[in-house]
């Protein structure tokens, strides 16, 4: 046996206190380089009886050897005889398995040059799995983290026990992302690698507002308010719909909250990015028309409405085009995004110009009833003088005398 001391284990200790590293693994760590250093120091390659204990009481390690106890030996790496067995333990018999201590000697500095490196290996591999299912949990939520540095256009983010990566594409347009700072972010994926999982992180995913949504709308978080669709452009502007399963509770209020102070939080969290909280509804109409919001609309006229495809018309007064298209667009991209439906938005002048526009095209081409008129009383004209001509026809016939009436008269 080797003498270790109390030292191995109070470092155990100290390393799953620090980094949640289980002291059983550590053991079992040091005990399995135990068997690899023997093995190679006796150029062993494959052997199943050997195994390492470790006394935690005496603090001692030792390899010990399984053998069957037989009457004659035909194998001495796996067998002993009855009365060497008998030395070791009185009362064994034969077909018994005895533990006897192979530990070479001079042992310790290949045991500790082992046991160094299997230790690190698996104090690497315990730690990378902690992280993996650590932030495996973590998926698809919202942690805090502190900006670390900035290397080629990503952020760095330490989040715990390892460094996110906040590519270009999942941060905020114009946001400057000084080292030191804290920010909430998004897990947006976990991949395993060799090393310490790679966490992929987000600044600018929509499911980041409705996480701080739930976290100061309490009515959200108990299920009485439900935020039914999010549109957000990062850094500009956000739509979200809310849903009250409550007729008592009010959903836009209560996101709001009491003079603003909910909305403020959450708007100063997202560096003043505009939120429009708008009323979610089963009515397509209605929907759209709250979507839309703060511009006000005229009508909505539904084009065309199944599981494929929704088309509406808006017609917005003349001075609320701008405000219900918005910059560049936006307005209309970000209602289309919420409610699913491709919005067309006319104003009022532009309606009555096509109206007028269509009218007069339709008064211009001919109808096809006058045609098909035209074309029967032209037909009807046709057989009632083809039929004329069939009664006169008739009629010369019966005027007409026959070749014998005529030979009749002239006999007379």
């Amino acid at each position: 046996m080797i003498k270790i001391g109390t030292a191995l284990f109070e470092a155990c200790e100290e390393l799953e206190r620090e980094r949640g590293i289980s002291k059983d693994i550590l053991i079992a760590s040091l005990c399995d380089a135990m068997v690899a250093a023997y093995k190679k120091h006796m150029r062993i390659k494959e052997s199943a009886n050997v195994e390492a204990i470790l006394d935690e009481q005496s603090g001692e390690i030792g390899v010990f050897r399984t053998k069957v106890v037989v009457n004659e030996v035909e194998d001495p790496d796996e067998q002993i005889s009855l009365a060497q067995a008998k030395e070791i333990d009185e009362d064994v018999e034969v077909d018994d398995e005895v533990k006897i201590e192979v530990t070479p000697d001079q042992f310790g500095r290949i045991a500790a040059q082992a046991a160094k490196q299997v230790i690190t290996q698996r104090i690497r591999e315990a730690e990378r799995n902690l992280v993996l299912q650590e932030f495996m949990d973590k998926k698809g939520t919202l942690v805090t983290g502190i900006i670390q540095r900035v290397e080629n256009r990503n952020v760095i983010v330490n989040i715990g026990k390892t460094d996110a990566i906040m590519p270009q594409k999942e941060q905020i347009p114009g946001e400057y992302y000084k080292p030191g700072n804290r920010i909430r972010v998004f897990v947006l994926n976990v991949k395993e690698t060799t090393r310490l999982p790679q966490v992929i992180v987000s600044h600018a995913h929509a499911e980041i507002v409705r996480e701080l949504f739930e976290l100061e709308v309490p009515e959200i978080e108990d299920g009485i308010v439900e935020i039914k669709s999010i549109s957000r452009e990062a850094g500009y502007r956000t739509k979200i719909a809310v849903w009250s399963n409550d007729p008592e509770v009010d959903s836009v209020g209560a996101c709001i909250g009491p003079r603003g102070s909910r909305i403020q939080t959450i708007v100063s969290e997202l560096k003043n990015e505009k939120i429009d909280i708008v009323r979610y509804s089963e009515d397509p109409v209605e929907y759209i028309v709250n979507a839309l919001s703060p511009a006000r609309v005229v009508s909505v006229d539904v084009l065309e409405d199944d599981e494929y495809a929704h088309d509406a018309m808006v017609v917005v007064p003349d001075d609320q085009l701008s405000l219900a298209i918005g910059r560049e667009g936006q307005n209309v991209r970000l209602a289309h995004k919420l409610t699913g439906w491709k919005i067309d938005i006319k104003s009022v002048s532009q309606m009555e110009k096509a109206e007028a526009q269509n009218i007069k095209n339709y008064q211009e081409e001919p109808q096809e009833e006058e045609i098909e008129d035209e074309d029967d009383e032209l037909k009807q004209e046709i057989e009632e003088e083809m039929n004329q001509q069939a009664y006169d026809e008739e009629d010369i016939q019966q005027e007409e005398p026959s070749e014998d009436a005529v030979d009749e008269e002239e006999d007379v």
